[in-house]
């Protein structure tokens, strides 16, 4: 049965191919936030660095996350690349991580580096959650085969610059008023590598009929966070 299901998306400092002072940012995020499921924005793990050497789901630099995952009984989706190679989505808990969802719609020079992935809904205490990264949050016909999946809300993890901040708030309403599904996007803040020297921050998460539940600053380390009811 469907629990009330309590969702952070959170916008950790990031260091440009860091990955052990990112899966820190990461694990305190998560601590921070005290959700049941937290969600990060594209490459978090490395920042937005299309030359960073793809991480493994048994990666030891991932420890930090899944002792925070295990202390709090969170799961948490972190943007990662990983083999094959792909832009993904690392969903993280207390007993490890696994490849969760691979970047479906990719951009500009991503199209030369990685493979793309398909739709992908996946289950939390009998919630099922669509995911997107980015340019996905752009794409009606991703957010179409999500709803036919059967998704209840819809995750993401972006990357916008200082001067795009309206562009998620933007998405996040086209997709609710095609799919009648609440949204929830992490978007970074502060630098993140490949030429982006500032970012938007304003992770967000909408109801499903609009209403923003809560809302992130600009600055690194902040997050929004809301509780939906069964």
């Amino acid at each position: 049965m469907r629990q009330s299901l309590t969702i952070a998306a959170a916008q950790p400092k990031c260091v440009s191919y860091d990955v052990e002072a990112n899966a820190e940012a990461h694990a305190r995020a998560v601590r921070s936030a005290d959700a049941r499921v937290v969600v990060f924005p594209e490459l978090s793990l490395t920042g937005y660095e299309l030359d960073a050497p793809p991480i493994a789901p048994d990666d030891e630099r991932l420890a930090p996350i899944i002792a925070a995952c295990a202390e709090t009984g969170a799961l948490a989706l972190v943007g990662a690349p990983v083999p094959g190679p792909s832009i993904a989505f690392l969903a993280v808990d207390g007993t490890g991580a696994r490849v969760a969802y691979r970047k479906a719609h990719l951009h500009g020079v991503e199209n030369d580096l990685f493979v793309p992935g398909e739709p992908t809904v996946i289950e939390v205490d009998g919630w099922r959650l669509g995911l997107a990264i980015c340019r996905d949050t752009r794409i009606p016909e991703h957010d179409a085969a999500l709803a036919a999946l059967g998704m209840d809300g819809y995750l993401a993890g972006v990357l916008h610059a200082d001067h795009e901040a309206h562009l998620l708030p933007e998405r996040a309403r086209r997709i609710i008023a095609a799919r009648g599904v609440w949204v929830a996007g992490a978007s970074f803040a502060g630098p993140t590598g490949g030429g982006f020297d500032e970012t938007c921050g304003g992770s967000g998460i909408w109801s499903a009929t609009g209403d923003v539940l809560a809302e992130a600053g600009t600055a690194p380390d902040d997050f929004a966070r809301a509780t939906f009811a069964p």
